[in-house]
């Protein structure tokens, strides 16, 4: 699996982060994991932008976490802080390509419309 370091400006915000493309590795996501530390992610990645393909479900998820949608250009088009455990499907307001899932705490300073690195 394919990892990488997402970064926005000069601001690392996880590094060594999953790069999930296979159907088993999205539905899986943080189901059963442990919680996420800081500077960890997992990155989810449809193959067109799509809301149904990167709407998100926390069932089996036992902590919370903060969830970034991004579109092909890799710019923030929706975000949610504190998804809590085991929430039904959350999805974006637009269509995303990328679904980045990172600790509480992480996305308090990135705006809508910010551009990621990765």
């Amino acid at each position: 699996m394919k990892r990488r370091t997402v970064k926005y400006k000069k601001e690392i915000l996880a590094e060594n982060v999953p790069y999930c493309i296979s159907p088993f590795s999205k539905m899986r996501g943080l189901m059963f994991a442990r919680r996420l530390k800081k500077g960890e992610g997992l990155l989810l990645v449809t193959k067109k932008e799509s809301i149904a393909n990167t709407s998100i479900h926390m069932f089996f998820v036992f902590f919370s976490i903060d969830i970034l949608w991004l579109n092909t250009q890799k710019k923030v088009i929706d975000k949610r802080e504190h998804l809590l455990p085991f929430t039904c499907f959350v999805h974006s307001k637009e269509p995303a390509m990328y679904v980045l899932e990172l600790p509480l705490g992480t996305i308090k300073n990135i705006p809508l419309g910010a551009v990621l690195d990765f």
